[in-house]
């Protein structure tokens, strides 16, 4: 494999130094442990930019969660320095490399649950320190941003919409390292409210899938649920209202039927795939009006773009907006190690890892001004 140095310099990254001495093509190890997923994956980036996933593992910790209703930090940071050493040596043999063949090694550094984040960040750096190989830092959010170029070759610029457990926002992405957020959830988060509502309806966790679930067989015109923020004209979202409003009611019918549970659950999807669809509609318009000589695209990543209601209002604003929707395959949208990787191969591309004095970040937005890249890194 040949490999085209690029001479090196060192730039500021927040309080921390980062050294642009880039190769390509590159094969990456990616690591991703910021909440309850243990993951490692290797991804290969050519000289064109195209990537391909050599591995992909993925370990839930669902089981070790279910009883609490939640995901609880310490059990979580627990598992991942049970499984983690394992589970990369399985995106090793699956990829059919050794550990030392791979070029650089890319971890999640931020933002997640601290525990977790350490404990593959940790590992990341033992494993560059050990085997001379550069670190990049990944931010989680890049990951997700960042995915569709690796599974659909999607070019800059283009809309996100990332809807998960923990964020809910709208980022213009126009490269590597180049993003601006144009709305966020002031409350909760998408995923949040979603879990909120199933242990409210007795429904389990996670709450996306058992929410949809029961909503099928549901009435979504019986309650008339909030619609919150959407006479403001920016972008953010809120769901702080509309779970209160799904408490209430649940309140005032209990003890709940079985077609109670499933009416109220369909009733809140319902509110909820015409927020995001209306917030979506705005936001399609200011990228039009904003880079009126770019192709309007909108990726959605996150867990939340599992959900079918959701989908369907978003291709039917698309379509009216003249706009491509782009969704990674849902087993690239949830936590995974390949987006970790695509996004670490991304920067690497560039020439940019990090020093082994990176900190773990349990907050890190995207549009800081440590997230860019320098203009001549490549």
């Amino acid at each position: 494999m040949s490999l085209r140095p690029i001479v090196g310099r060192t730039i500021p990254r927040g309080s921390n130094q980062f050294v642009v001495t880039g190769q390509a093509p590159a094969i990456i190890l990616g690591i991703e442990t910021s909440c309850d997923e243990t993951a490692a994956a290797v991804v290969l980036r050519d000289e064109s930019g195209r990537g391909t996933i050599r591995s992909n593992v993925v370990r839930s910790q669902l089981d070790e969660h279910a009883a609490f209703g939640g995901v609880v930090p310490e059990l979580a940071a627990r598992a991942h320095v049970t499984y983690l050493d394992h589970i990369i040596a399985q995106a090793c043999r699956e990829a059919g490399i050794k550990l030392d063949e791979v070029d650089a090694i890319a971890a999640t550094a931020g933002p997640g649950l601290i525990g977790g984040v350490l404990v593959g960040l940790t590992t990341a750096k033992a494993l560059a320190a050990a085997l001379g190989k550069p670190l990049i830092a990944v931010n989680h959010l890049e990951a997700h941003a960042l995915t569709a170029r690796l599974t659909d070759g999607v070019q800059f610029p283009y809309l996100m919409l990332l809807v998960s457990g923990g964020h809910s926002q709208f980022v213009l992405v126009r490269g590597v390292g180049d993003y601006e957020r144009w709305g966020t959830t002031i409350d909760d988060a998408l995923g949040e409210a979603f879990d909120k509502v199933a242990k409210l309806l007795s429904l389990g966790h996670p709450g996306g899938p058992a929410v949809e679930a029961i909503a099928k067989s549901g009435d979504p015109k019986r309650f008339k649920f909030p619609r919150p923020l959407l006479r403001e004209a920016r972008l953010d979202f809120s769901f702080s209202g509309l779970k209160t409003a799904v408490r209430l009611q649940a309140e005032a019918l209990a003890p709940l039927s079985d077609q109670d549970v499933a009416d109220i659950a369909a009733s809140f999807q319902a509110s909820v795939a015409e927020i995001v669809a209306v917030r979506a509609g705005q936001a399609l318009a200011k990228f039009r009006a904003e880079l009126p000589d770019a192709t309007p695209q909108l990726v959605v990543a996150g867990g939340v773009a599992a959900n079918q209601a959701i989908g369907s209002a978003l291709r039917a604003v698309c379509a009216e907006a003249g706009a491509t929707l782009i969704v990674p395959p849902i087993a690239l949208c949830t936590d995974n190690g390949a987006m970790v990787a695509w996004a670490g191969a991304e920067r690497f591309a560039l020439g940019v890892h990090d020093g082994l004095e990176f900190t773990a970040r349990p907050r890190w937005p995207l549009d800081l001004d440590d997230m860019k890249v320098a203009p001549d890194a490549a």
